[in-house]
């Protein structure tokens, strides 16, 4: 919805009602967009409206007004009662709720913090992945007088948007992809420029060559990517794990699952309904984790430092995450086979005979190794044995 909503912002010729139109769509959307699904978008949106009322582009009493006040109520009266419903609690705006424990209160710190360049440094190039996109096509639309000012159209906004969301102190990737579109759209533009001129001169004939094979591997980086961000996620391998272990079971099963599982994978879409009789705890509170009764109702707890949950515990099982790549010397062995961890199962042997068959016949031994390493520990209570002590690791 959001990379809809961005196209109606794009420097398009068009008849001016066409223009109007297509910026109340926008703005409709991306407000829907801010309320119910992501409330920084509402920076975002809020930086291309800002801008264009300051170039004379938007008019307030005729655009953004009405489309902002029907997105409003569209978007609440979607979220709300929804929401309320599936989380017993009313009335519950839940991005009003996540703005508020994050941004206001700023707890969002307590997952890490990063520099305040680290969007524009680190993760925007990661993203846009294609370097010539990024460090060619990209300049090409800010610099050229012709294309300069759809490019610079794009980017401003883009670029407040980044500037404001840098102030918080927590920074994800995934915070900041909304700005894709934009970026993708001003790369096509210095690219579109470099292309039409290709029989030109050879400078442009060998931009356009690199253009070319830098996006075919892009796109064999990004579809390697897909299949190593499977192995992202063991902590919801974990506890797909322990819902089968407790397959029919007659009696409440009691579940503590750690912050790192929570990280990875865990959410409530997971969690069985209560009539399933599992029984879910997510509590971090380092005080009551280091209290020993807390521990004697759980049967199962998933944990990333087995040795911190208290009691007598049998470890039945572990889920392997992705721990990095390592570069295979020809005839070095392999640590492990991983093409069976995570998503990919389902391939494992046809990927495992392609891997071999490309070091033997195509890179001659040499090879790209995914590592794993542990993650997350399966434990199972072992009732009858008290509960003093902890779990070996």
């Amino acid at each position: 919805m959001g990379t809809v909503a961005m196209r109606g912002f794009l420097p398009i010729p068009a008849a001016p009602p066409s223009i109007s139109s297509r910026h109340k769509l926008s703005i409709y959307l991306l407000t829907i967009t801010a309320i119910v699904f992501r409330s920084e978008i509402a920076i975002l949106l809020a930086a291309q409206v800002g801008y264009g009322l300051l170039r004379g582009r938007l008019s307030l009493t005729r655009v953004v007004v009405p489309a902002g006040i029907a997105g409003v109520i569209a978007g609440l009266l979607v979220t709300v009662p929804v929401d309320s419903f599936f989380w017993q609690k009313i009335p519950l705006w839940p991005e009003l709720a996540g703005f508020y424990f994050n941004t206001i209160e700023g707890k969002s710190s307590d997952w890490g913090t990063s520099p305040w360049w680290t969007y524009f440094g680190n993760a925007l190039p990661r993203l846009l992945m294609n370097p010539v996109a990024a460090q060619v096509c990209i300049p090409l639309a800010v610099a050229l007088k012709p294309t300069r000012k759809a490019g610079l159209d794009i980017l401003i906004p883009i670029s407040i948007f980044v500037g404001v969301y840098s102030i918080l102190p927590h920074k994800e990737w995934r915070f900041v992809i909304y700005t894709l579109p934009g970026l993708t759209a001003m790369a096509a533009i210095g690219a579109n420029w470099v292309w039409t001129r290709r029989t030109k001169s050879i400078v442009y004939r060998f931009l356009s060559l690199t253009l070319v094979a830098s996006t075919l591997a892009s796109f064999g980086v990004s579809l390697a990517m897909l299949g190593i961000s499977s192995l992202n996620y063991p902590g919801a391998l974990a506890l797909d794990k322990v819902h089968r272990l407790t397959l029919g079971s007659r009696e409440i099963v009691n579940i503590h699952l750690d912050v790192m599982t929570c990280m990875t994978g865990v959410t409530r879409f997971m969690q069985m309904p209560p009539q399933s009789l599992l029984r879910y705890d997510k509590t971090d509170d380092e005080q009551k984790l280091l209290y020993p009764p807390f521990w004697e109702k759980f049967d199962y707890a998933l944990a990333e430092r087995p040795e911190k949950v208290i009691g007598n515990w049998e470890v039945v099982d572990q889920v392997d995450g992705f721990a990095g790549l390592h570069l295979l010397h020809p005839g070095e062995s392999r640590s492990r086979d991983v093409e069976g961890k995570g998503g990919m199962s389902n391939f494992a042997s046809l990927l495992t005979s392609l891997r071999d068959f490309l070091r033997s016949k195509i890179t001659r031994g040499w090879w790209i190794e995914i590592k794993m390493e542990p993650k997350i520990r399966i434990l199972k209570k072992q009732r009858g044995s008290g509960f003093d002590g902890v779990v070996g690791g």
